[in-house]
């Protein structure tokens, strides 16, 4: 009898061909342009690039701004994953599709609000203009637009994880005279960790290629932007300013890729370690 899931030949390579195609388009070739254009002036010109005032206060501030958002959004995700799964309450539903709010709007509406609640004219604006507290186009705002933009990635990932796996040993143990923490982590953290690890990942990896929320709340003040937004800046520059920006870009691919080395290596490290434990 033949399999369920058996398809033709024909049709089998079709959709390989199709996804080798469409990763090649779409990821490949865009990869294999950023370092032919970041290179097209020479290394000379290249490390220069690098080492000029606007990329160094660039790259410090993607860094220090990934530093500030990641963990914030990490305790967050954890806090909302844990209420949401394991208490029963009114208006849950509600909290989970307010969790989801950035997936469905265009980050550049999230910067907008928060220049509507901050800024100058905004309504908090005469107070922190009386108090000296700057906002917007400083780094209080880039860290408020990038954690809007990526503050679901650690809860969605958790809830759906933590919801399979239930509460029957978390129940055990407070029946045995566990406390709150002994439970988070003694029985909770262990299952989650992996789940957690991976939301941080990819909240890090959005939060360094955040542009639209950031553009609207940083402004191109110079010493003020981050990597993409000085990528565009070197990129709307006449004078050599294309090759700045493929060489600026470069360096937010390499940050991508060790970001996904990360990932690939905390998966090798998940089957390896479920292999081990795995019943025989």
């Amino acid at each position: 009898m033949r399999a369920a899931t058996s398809e033709g030949r024909v049709a089998k390579y079709l959709l390989i061909a199709g996804l080798v195609g469409f990763i090649s388009l779409f990821l490949i070739f865009p990869v294999i342009v950023i370092v032919i254009e970041a290179l097209s002036s020479g290394i000379s010109f290249y490390f220069s690039t690098l080492a000029s005032p606007h990329s160094l206060n660039a790259i410090r501030l993607t860094l220090l701004t990934a530093l500030a958002v990641v963990p914030m959004n990490t305790i967050f995700g954890v806090c909302a994953a844990w209420a949401i799964t394991h208490f029963n309450f009114r208006g849950k539903s509600l909290l989970i599709s307010l969790i989801e709010i950035p997936l469905w709007v265009s980050p550049v509406i999230g910067g907008l609000v928060f220049a509507l609640i901050f800024g100058r004219q905004g309504w908090l604006g005469d107070w922190l203009y009386a108090h000296d507290i700057q906002v917007l186009y400083a780094y209080p705002g880039i860290v408020l637009g990038t954690a809007f933009v990526t503050f679901p990635f650690v809860a969605r990932g958790l809830i759906p994880l933590m919801q399979s796996q239930g509460s029957a040993e978390e129940e055990a143990a407070l029946i045995l005279g566990a406390n709150g923490w002994q439970i988070f982590w003694r029985v909770s953290f262990p299952k989650i960790k992996w789940g957690i690890l991976y939301g941080m990942i990819l909240c890090n990896a959005r939060a360094m290629g955040e542009f639209g929320a950031v553009s609207v709340l940083a402004g191109s003040i110079e010493d003020r932007i981050t990597i993409p937004l000085q990528i565009e800046q070197y990129y709307l520059d006449l004078d050599q300013g294309l090759p700045r920006a493929f060489a600026l870009a470069s360096v937010l691919l390499l940050l991508s890729v060790i970001t996904l080395a990360i990932k690939i290596g905390l998966e090798w490290r998940r089957l390896a370690l479920t292999h081990l434990v795995r019943p025989r």
